[in-house]
């Protein structure tokens, strides 16, 4: 089990680390408080006395080792991941241990699989990215909603949040993406990543009780279009916003969030509406929970506990659906009170939207 067991945390200090330094420890893991600011780092263990604290510049490979060594795993929570992920991935290598991270930048998880995939196959190491609130909850939804079909003629996952205040990690990962970007947006069409300057559409996404139909941005391209493809066979994969979130995450004085409980958890809540339609069916999966930041440390730690319990069923770089029985996964974090999720499918659907 986990008692005893390490796990580096790369970003320990961050709004994200520190959801996951502190599931790792409800868990019975040991974190090894990780990172590029050592400041910050002693800081957070002040929380947190015995813990180990080792800086890492993400260009000093040696630092990256010494951050690494006797770990059993590591979790890279230090965006943004352009920057980030590579380096730490090579580290976690030359280990031999797990890396899984929380990255919502879909280059980054784009990159991760094309640079990657042979080498990590070939060391039987998993990879696994965006194993997160975006990229990772949708991806095991759209995995359970599918039942064992690997084949669907297209996806669409519609968030519903109440609103999204942005970490400064957010924000940053943000700027670094619309600059590779260099302006354009993103959408997968036809079996690919699309990049483009068409103005993004509003319309009404029929969210189930309690949210009901809600303005939605759509196209606003997430995570989900990385993790789903990389195996589902599903030429069309769409990502849809509400309108609230749409314009938290993109306001420039919209402020970071505030916990309003123990847990640190600020008062944001989410529904994630997964529709997968193959053939004459459409199967849908819904998620409800609280605090799209908080609900990733979970996730990810998860994650870590079934890679080192051998709960997994393939090796590489690979995402959360592919890597485990996604509706097992999701009645863990149910139980553990993490969120809510359900599922149905309805043959010969009315045509929506």
């Amino acid at each position: 089990m986990a008692a005893g067991q390490t796990v580096t945390v790369y970003g320990a200090y961050g709004h994200t680390g520190r959801f996951v330094v502190a599931h790792l420890r409800e868990r019975g893991f040991v974190p090894v408080l990780a990172g590029r600011d050592r400041r910050k780092l002693e800081a957070l263990a002040a929380r947190y006395p015995g813990l180990e604290v080792r800086p890492a510049p993400v260009d000093d490979p040696v630092s990256l080792d010494r951050a690494l060594a006797g770990a059993d795993a590591v979790v890279n929570a230090a965006g943004p991941f352009a920057t980030t992920a590579a380096p730490v991935i090579e580290a976690a290598l030359r280990a031999g241990i797990p890396y899984v991270d929380v990255a919502a930048e879909i280059e980054a998880n784009a990159d991760t699989f094309a640079r990657f995939a042979d080498r990590a196959e070939a060391a039987g190491a998993v990879v696994l990215p965006a194993m997160a609130f975006y990229g990772g909850l949708g991806d095991l939804l759209a995995t359970a909603a599918l039942g064992g079909l690997t084949t669907a003629d297209e996806a669409h996952i519609a968030y519903g949040l109440s609103g999204w205040q942005p970490t400064e990690g957010t924000r940053l990962a943000g700027k670094v993406s619309a600059e590779r970007r260099g302006g354009r947006r993103v959408r997968f069409a036809e079996g690919r990543l699309e990049y483009h300057t068409d103005a993004l559409p509003t319309l009404t996404w029929p969210f189930p009780e309690p949210m009901g139909p809600r303005s939605v941005v759509g196209e606003f391209t997430m995570a989900d279009v990385v993790t789903l493809p990389s195996h589902l066979s599903v030429p069309t994969v769409r990502t849809y916003m509400s309108t609230e979130a749409a314009g938290g995450v993109t306001g420039a004085d919209t402020p970071a969030p505030t916990a309003v409980d123990a847990r640190g958890r600020s008062a944001q809540t989410f529904l994630v509406d997964v529709v997968v339609r193959a053939g004459g069916t459409e199967r849908r999966a819904v998620a409800t929970g609280q605090d799209i930041y908080a609900v990733t440390a979970p996730l990810a730690v998860e994650a870590v506990h079934r890679i080192l319990t051998g709960r997994t069923r393939t090796t590489g770089v690979v995402s959360a659906g592919a890597l485990f029985d996604a509706p097992d996964f999701l009645d863990s974090l149910a139980a553990s009170g993490h969120l809510a999720w359900e599922r149905s499918a309805v043959v010969n659907p009315p045509v929506v939207g």
